[in-house]
């Protein structure tokens, strides 16, 4: 039996590490909204303290099934009340580090899911 591994359209990212975050091949250095249909741009967030209720209606706003939400180099969990936007439109937020993020985000896009990672890539 020949194994061949599943080949996928969505994006990946391809690595991370302290300041930086891999997506297709580029090297990103700042927080960074990801999605498995092509979404790439930057995330005005630099830290988990940054974080506003705009930041979450902005993510309810765009076409998925669920939000991975990496929220630094620790497990750290948004004011609740920030989360009625993505409720309202009945969108599952998942948080975790930013770390466990890149890697749960690469399992469901290449499982074909519609997924969204909003990574905080914490700086100096």
């Amino acid at each position: 039996m020949k194994f061949q591994p599943d080949k996928s359209s969505a994006q990946t990212i391809h690595g991370y590490g302290p300041g930086w975050i891999g997506v297709d091949g580029t090297k990103h250095t700042q927080s960074l909204i990801v999605g498995s249909s092509g979404l790439l741009q930057a995330w005005d967030c630099a830290h988990f303290e940054a974080l506003t209720p705009a930041h979450f209606e902005y993510l309810a706003s765009l076409e998925t099934e669920l939000v991975i939400f990496g929220s630094g180099v620790r497990n750290r969990f948004p004011n609740p009340a920030w989360l009625q936007p993505l409720m309202a439109k009945r969108l599952g937020l998942e948080t975790m580090d930013t770390a466990a993020a890149c890697r749960t985000y690469n399992i469901l896009a290449g499982e074909g899911r519609n997924v969204v990672a909003a990574l905080i890539l914490e700086t100096a």
